[in-house]
């Protein structure tokens, strides 16, 4: 699914903030947006400050997906791990906000009274959120597995909101200890029929689209790429797909369908 986004970036008002584990929840006022499909991205840049770090960093806006989008309001899920992050992180409430979006192509609906069965890694949970909640109001409950470094990042499985969540930790200090895809295959061989829509790192994703590929599993996957411009003018965020070619995640994703792909090289982020 798709809406097509104002011409232009907007600057808009961040509303607040709120820490959630290991991430930053960065809320802002958007009245005039319009309401996003689930699974479509953003490119974010503070107003102020941007580009002022070390060298001038960051030069670029980044891209996010959002968690929630309801009366006007925008909500996105971020880790601290970079110039940009860091200053996204920094951003409180009066604070000035660029976005352009909403952008890209998001989840379509599970088919023929398929279950929709989430599988999302760290910073992967604010789509699989989006989308539960979506589904939530068609009357359909998702099941969700999550995967996380450790306790302190699992908080961030709260923030899914409308579904059955079971969470995995690296270290077992939260759930179950291991990889978020050993839930993954637990949950298929109970209902083989279910549709998997999946966000994370792309090694993850990589390992969802072999799993769901060697069980004739359909898959939605939500891919994770450095964005220059988000409007698909760059290339710089093209992976390949089946038969040759490539397709812009900016434009042709970031949701995309795993039959579609042959591997996802797991330099993409």
């Amino acid at each position: 699914m798709r809406t097509l986004a104002p011409f232009g970036r907007r600057r808009v008002r961040v509303t607040g903030a709120d820490d959630v584990g290991a991430y930053r929840v960065l809320h802002a006022a958007d009245p005039d947006g319009p309401q996003p499909a689930a699974g479509q991205f953003y490119m974010l840049a503070a107003a102020e400050r941007w580009g002022a770090g070390e060298d001038e960093r960051p030069y670029l806006p980044r891209a996010f997906s959002f968690l929630r989008a309801a009366d006007g309001r925008l909500s996105f899920m971020l880790e601290d791990v970079g110039p940009g992050t860091a200053r996204l992180a920094e951003l409180a409430a009066g604070d000035g906000l660029w976005l352009t979006g909403p952008l890209g192509v998001g989840f379509s609906g599970p088919a023929d009274g398929r279950r929709a069965l989430l599988a999302g890694g760290g910073v992967g949970v604010p789509p699989l959120a989006a989308w539960a909640h979506a589904l939530s109001v068609r009357g359909l409950r998702a099941t969700a597995v999550l995967g996380f470094r450790d306790a302190h990042h699992a908080a961030g499985a709260a923030l899914l909101e409308d579904g059955d969540v079971t969470i995995a930790t690296d270290d077992g200090s939260a759930g179950h200890r291991g990889l978020v895809t050993e839930l993954l295959a637990g949950e298929l061989q109970r209902d083989p029929r279910a549709v998997v829509y999946a966000c994370g790192p792309p090694a993850m994703l990589e390992a969802v689209r072999a799993l769901c590929t060697e069980h004739e599993i359909p898959a939605q996957l939500a891919l994770e790429a450095g964005m220059a411009c988000g409007f698909g003018a760059c290339y710089g965020c093209v992976v390949p797909v089946r038969g040759g070619g490539y397709v812009r995640l900016c434009v042709d994703g970031p949701v995309v369908d795993a039959a579609r792909l042959e591997r996802i090289p797991v330099d993409v982020h």
